[in-house]
């Protein structure tokens, strides 16, 4: 996830118009913990104690086990729909943040250019 931190301005045009949220079954604590201290600028939520209710309203399907995948990922266009589901975002695969980009490409315009 340090990556995709650290991707992030890249990837989400510095986070204008896109919500981003990742899914997993760590406890709130964990997570809250977590975001704290490596200072994401996304949202978590959790699932681990809600039998994958927050992940199957956002669009997503549960494993046969009825766990949320291996932090799993909703991209939040800026009309405030779902613009897509990635079920086990692989954060080490480089191919995983170009398919990450282009679903936020479709659903947000291009900056402006400075000046303009």
């Amino acid at each position: 996830m340090r990556a995709y931190r650290d991707q992030y301005a890249s990837l989400f045009r510095g986070g204008r118009n896109v919500v981003l949220v990742g899914i997993s079954n760590d406890s709130p604590e964990e997570l809250r913990s977590w975001a704290k201290d490596e200072d994401f600028p996304f949202l978590f939520a959790s699932d681990g104690e809600n039998n994958g209710a927050t992940y199957t309203s956002f669009g997503g399907s549960l494993r046969e086990n009825n766990s949320v995948d291996s932090r799993a990922v909703i991209v939040i266009g800026p009309d405030g729909r779902i613009a897509g589901v990635i079920p086990q975002f692989r954060q080490v695969d480089p191919q995983a943040y170009e398919e990450l980009k282009a679903m936020i490409d479709a659903v947000t315009p291009e900056p402006e250019p400075e000046g303009s």
